[in-house]
């Protein structure tokens, strides 16, 4: 069993941050931007901050056996809450694990429901799809997502 902590990003170096975010089969699950550097992984920790300081949000990077595996959170979509896991390759097994902290963070909050938005052409979880009380698709930022909504 992997040893999962999260801790907070000011408890990071951002710049450890940045193999993770730039790997490649990391970014084709999320919506294409430049890649990282030092400034702007600085940048983007912040606005993940600022997230995390918003009620019924909580935004951690995820340590797996003492090595930092990428990030996770509850953070706000409009007027409802989403949850995202972003962590490298090599960690994808532990998915699952830091899913179930999440939905308990999210009961914790008081959340009803939370949703998840995977990029297309991703394949649909079948899991996903069989605890959600809805899927649909959803346009972000022009590109097609599946989006689950989850009763915690």
């Amino acid at each position: 069993m992997n040893s999962i902590k999260y801790l907070k990003f000011n408890e990071i170096d951002p710049d450890d941050l940045l193999s993770v975010l730039n790997q490649q089969n990391v970014r084709n699950h999320l919506i294409p931007h430049s890649l990282f550097d030092s400034c702007t992984v600085r940048q983007w920790i912040k606005a993940k901050t600022d997230h995390d300081s918003a009620p019924g949000c909580r935004i951690r990077a995820v340590i797996i056996n003492n090595m930092l595996a990428g990030w996770c959170g509850i953070q706000k979509d409009n007027e409802k809450f989403e949850l995202a896991i972003v962590i490298s390759k090599s960690y994808w097994g532990t998915g699952p694990f830091i899913f179930k902290d999440l939905l308990s963070w999210a009961k914790e909050f008081g959340h009803q429901e939370v949703l998840i938005h995977l990029l297309e052409p991703r394949r649909e979880y079948r899991f996903l799809k069989r605890i959600s009380t809805i899927t649909h698709e959803t346009k972000i930022f022009g590109k097609k997502f599946i989006t689950y909504h989850i009763a915690v």
